[in-house]
């Protein structure tokens, strides 16, 4: 008993030293020279919303508007509706959902190829025809509507009733409508008219164009699958490379003229709501002492001087966090070009869609390694491929 009381007294005192409140690492003050950088339209603010897969892949495909019709005049860059595609997935996994007896994720967030589904099946309208905020505020502020539309599509489970109604689905219908808007039939953009499909063409977007790639080794590379999260509700495939190839393709785009519509998890210590995305290691002793004096400081309250230690980034650590799920679909945001700090170490140029928050207004740093270690995938076009990776994916 008495050794039992002893390791609980040592378990009591260690349970409350790991629970103390840890002061954030101090990074330096990083001098940013941008490399390349592909043009991007203007950071927008997804506020109270779950809706970074839309913004963070309109975004990319709004990009893919300026390179595809080689718009240079920043006053011409387009504009495409967020709210369009979400009411337009949000119906679509309503009947998903009713199909599966509610045996899916229900809620308001989603991933890049929910955007492709959405644009390949029903087209691209101008955010001036759909700006979705029609409830009354003047950023988006979604936990209302999506609170409404789960306790009806479970509703519509619970039915006790055999056969549905003819209802429901109109009733679904009607609260997105009343909520985002309803979807416009015909626009006009510089004198001609368009429907959303003519709109989606006119633009020169071609949804059979674009690949997602990810990296994981619970499935075989060089092949598709389906990555299991569940925002993926829609199964759509992914092509598995390895990691160093999936990097190496990330360069390619980026340096030929291209961006890429990036998942990844943002819960990472590294990931600063400061515009800052480190890879740092929370195990590596700062140089001035202990780990704890790096983490908690030495005085109450007071940060330790740090040295930023970042993690190496491979293959296997990849698959531990996801296995861990210490690396999840956190959030979606949009990779633009390549930039050095003044060490010359590398870093991806992010457009976030926060508003212009932070040190940098809307966009991120990310080092080399954090984009290595925490994507869970990319969007790209094909035609950003290296040659000997789109003929090893057997891609044209």
């Amino acid at each position: 008993m008495k050794k039992l009381l002893i390791f609980l007294a040592l378990s009591v005192s260690a349970a409350s030293l790991w629970a103390q409140p840890r002061v954030a690492p101090q990074f330096p003050d990083y001098q940013f020279t941008t490399v390349k950088a592909n043009p991007i339209t203007s950071i927008k603010n997804q506020y109270r919303s779950g809706t970074c897969w839309a913004y963070s892949a309109i975004g990319f495909f709004e990009s893919e508007a300026i390179r595809l019709g080689k718009i240079t005049d920043t006053l011409k860059y387009p504009d495409f509706s967020e709210f369009f595609v979400v009411s337009h997935s949000y119906y679509d996994r309503a009947v998903k959902y009713v199909r599966l007896d509610g045996n899916l994720t229900f809620s308001i967030g989603s991933e890049a190829d929910d955007v492709l589904d959405v644009i390949r099946d029903y087209g691209i309208v101008p955010n001036s025809e759909m700006p979705g905020l029609n409830y009354g505020t003047e950023l988006p502020v979604t936990g209302e509507m999506d609170a409404i539309l789960k306790a009806m599509v479970e509703a519509v489970v619970k039915n006790p009733n055999r056969t549905l109604s003819t209802a429901w689905r109109r009733a679904v219908q009607a609260v997105l409508d009343e909520y985002l808007g309803k979807y416009p039939e015909k626009f006009t953009v510089d004198g001609k008219e368009y429907t959303p499909a003519s709109y989606r063409d006119a633009l020169k977007i071609n949804p059979a164009d674009y690949v997602s790639l990810t990296s994981f080794t619970h499935h075989p590379f060089y092949t598709k699958f389906a990555i299991e999260v569940c925002d993926n509700w829609r199964g759509d495939m992914a092509w598995n490379l390895p990691i160093d190839e999936f990097m190496t393709v990330l360069d390619n785009a980026l340096n030929n003229g291209y961006t890429a519509a990036w998942g990844a998890d943002v819960s990472h210590p590294g990931f600063t709501r400061n515009g800052l995305a480190i890879n740092i290691d929370p195990s590596a002793p700062a140089s001035s002492g202990s780990d704890q004096e790096h983490w908690v400081g030495k005085e109450e309250g007071k940060p330790a001087p740090v040295s930023v230690h970042e993690k190496e980034a491979t293959q296997e650590s990849r698959q531990i966090d996801f296995d861990n799920k210490t690396m999840t679909d956190d959030h979606g945001m949009q990779i633009f070009g390549i930039a050095k700090d003044q060490n010359g170490k590398k870093y991806y140029m992010v457009k976030n869609s926060w508003g212009e928050s932070g040190k940098y207004k809307g966009i991120w740093y990310a080092s080399e390694s954090f984009v290595k270690a925490q994507s869970l995938d990319i969007m790209i076009h094909k035609d950003a491929l290296p040659r000997d990776i789109k003929t090893k994916l057997g891609i044209k």
